[in-house]
C-alpha cells in the first residue's frame, strides 16, 4: 500500500514500504524490517518531480496508523539528519 502526503511546499511525496511490489511473500515483509526491531520498517519516500528519495523508519502498520503530518515529520527529521 502506498501513501501519498503534501508538504507545506505543495511537494507530494509518495511513500511505500522497502521491497513492497516485489511479491506478497513474507520473506519480503521481513526484508523491510528494521534489524533489531521487532515491529518497525524502512518506508521509502519519493517527492514528485524525481528528486531525491528519503528512507525514513515507521513502526507497525505506518500505512493507516501514521497522520499525514506524523509521515512529513519523520520526512523532515530525516532530511535534516542526512
Amino acid at each position: 500500500m502506498t501513501r501519498e502526503v503534501t508538504d507545506a511546499d505543495g511537494i507530494t511525496w509518495t511513500c511505500i514500504q522497502a521491497y513492497a511490489g516485489l511479491s506478497d511473500e513474507p520473506e519480503y515483509r521481513e526484508a523491510a524490517q528494521v534489524k533489531g526491531a521487532s515491529n518497525a520498517y524502512w518506508v521509502v519516500c519519493t517527492p514528485d518531480g524525481g528528486a531525491k528519495s528519503v528512507r525514513i523508519q515507521l513502526e507497525g502498520e505506518w500505512e493507516k496508523s501514521y497522520s499525514d503530518e506524523d509521515l512529513l515529520e519523520a520526512l523532515q527529521a530525516e532530511e535534516q539528519s542526512a
